[in-house]
């Protein structure tokens, strides 16, 4: 963080100094939640959850070097106190985005969120230092601890934004306006809290909305290929960029093709100029978020050939999302379990189709949460599709969506054991490792709920080390 003084943090959050010796004592190092993180010149906030309360943790941060701590009560070591933690952090992240001479720029959509902040931030790291979310913590805590960790030297900085209602993003976007604004796309995930892909869109739309006009430099990055993001352009006074494959996006790919490993291959047009771009990520599906990243960075001033060289050596940042392990009998395991909804499955499964020419494939699949009166209707959709792409076998593991899953199969043609119904993750891990032959190629699939990165985690070790139990 920049550095800032307790008296500084005290005033911009609204609250009390305790046990504070000297105030002009400045927060040099980053502000934390997890107290294994704090260090010298840190500022520890202290959230009292269910399970955990952080007042709990107050000495140990200071000895290991925290500044003081922000929290609801005092805790007899230097602190500021407040009325309410998430408040005073928020308060904190919308005053140090002020005073950065950064370019914000945020993100949201339905599916590909974190996949594409990755591309981003990888692309702009090229032209400037760059602070972006990590993993996919894009919510009212994760969000403001990410602006918080950006430095005097930092150029761009990239947060992804999620959603489960109407205001959130809103929300978001008060605490860390964006000068770019981007939307990926608009699907069924969280369309069970939503209740219909209209409320999602209007409360994804909520970014074009909190947009600078175009006089004040704001731009808005849309999808040309979703309908429900293409009308956002009437939701903004903010540039309006369009992506996608449509010949009318101002950024766009010609002649899209998978390698034979499974890896998108394209020619990338750029209202600078067009460059050609073989990615190291698998599937088709990354060709919208490659443009996506190609429209901002195009934005921000960077050529197409040097988007095109950036995209063509970015790799994958987070965990488990297509991350491909060959293991040394030529089994290839690839773990996609972090999470899962109608859009990126399916995403998933052609991935699969292509990677696996020639060779068997496995697609373990498990529920899509969060889906309320369409998860049956989903879950049989992706089961026919298995079926439909000639994956050699369904592995479909849990309770009653599993079972839909199976069903979705059968009903589109699954005949004799090409698709199989477990119960858990054991289950599935006893299945493979009876079956599994050298040169097969498995997808592992779910929910995040469901944690079935045990099961290509199993696997992975089970080609390493041998006989190895899911976790």
């Amino acid at each position: 963080m920049i550095a800032l003084s307790l008296a500084e943090i005290a005033e911009v959050v609204g609250g009390q100094t305790h046990d504070i010796p000297d105030p002009s004592v400045q927060v040099t190092g980053p502000v934390v939640r997890d107290s294994r993180e704090a260090g010298p010149g840190s500022l520890f906030v202290a959230f009292a959850g269910e399970r955990v309360d952080g007042h709990d943790f107050a000495a140990a941060v200071v000895e290991a070097g925290a500044v003081a701590v922000l929290g609801t009560r005092p805790v007899g070591v230097p602190a500021i106190v407040v009325d309410d933690v998430q408040t005073a952090l928020g308060a904190l992240a919308r005053h140090v985005v002020r005073r950065l001479g950064a370019t914000l720029v945020a993100l949201t959509g339905s599916a590909g969120k974190t996949s594409t902040k990755d591309l981003i931030a990888q692309v702009l790291q090229r032209k400037a230092p760059t602070v972006f979310t990590p993993g996919s913590l894009n919510n009212e805590i994760g969000l403001p601890l990410t602006a918080l960790s950006a430095t005097e030297e930092t150029r761009f900085l990239v947060l992804e934004m999620g959603a489960r209602g109407i205001g959130h993003i809103s929300y978001l976007a008060g605490l860390t306006p964006p000068k770019v604004g981007l939307v990926l796309n608009v699907g069924s995930a969280h369309i069970g809290e939503f209740g219909g892909r209209e409320q999602i869109a209007q409360a994804k739309g909520e970014l074009v909305e909190a947009l600078p006009s175009e006089a004040e430099g704001g731009t808005a990055i849309l999808n040309a290929d979703d309908p429900y993001v293409r009308a956002m352009a009437s939701r903004t006074k903010a540039k309006v960029i369009f992506f996608g494959e449509s010949g009318e996006a101002d950024v766009r790919a010609e002649n899209v093709r998978l390698t034979d490993t499974g890896q998108p291959s394209f020619r990338l047009h750029t209202p600078s100029g067009a460059s050609d771009v073989t990615m190291r990520l698998y599937g088709e599906h990354h060709v919208s978020n490659a443009l996506a990243a190609a429209a901002v960075a195009h934005e921000l001033g960077m050529s197409a050939d040097e988007i095109a060289v950036a995209l063509s050596e970015a790799g994958s940042l987070s965990r488990w999302r297509m991350e491909v392990t060959e293991r040394p009998d030529g089994v290839t395991v690839v773990n996609d379990a972090y999470n899962a909804n109608p859009e990126s499955m399916k995403a998933a499964l052609r991935a699969l189709a292509a990677m696996g020419k020639g060779r068997r494939t496995w697609a373990v699949l498990g529920k899509m949460a969060e889906l309320g009166d369409e998860a049956l209707a989903e879950h049989d959709a992706v089961g026919r599709l298995a079926v439909r792409l000639n994956v050699s076998k369904l592995v479909a593991v849990g309770g009653r969506e599993a079972a839909w899953l199976q069903l979705g199969a059968y009903n589109e043609g699954s005949w004799g054991e090409e698709s199989v119904h477990v119960s858990d993750a054991q289950a599935a891990v006893d299945l493979l490792r009876s079956e599994l032959r050298p040169g097969d190629v498995v997808l592992v699939k779910a929910s995040r709920s469901v944690g079935l990165e045990s099961v290509a985690q199993a696997l992975i070790e089970t080609g390493a080390e041998g006989e190895v139990s899911a976790r």
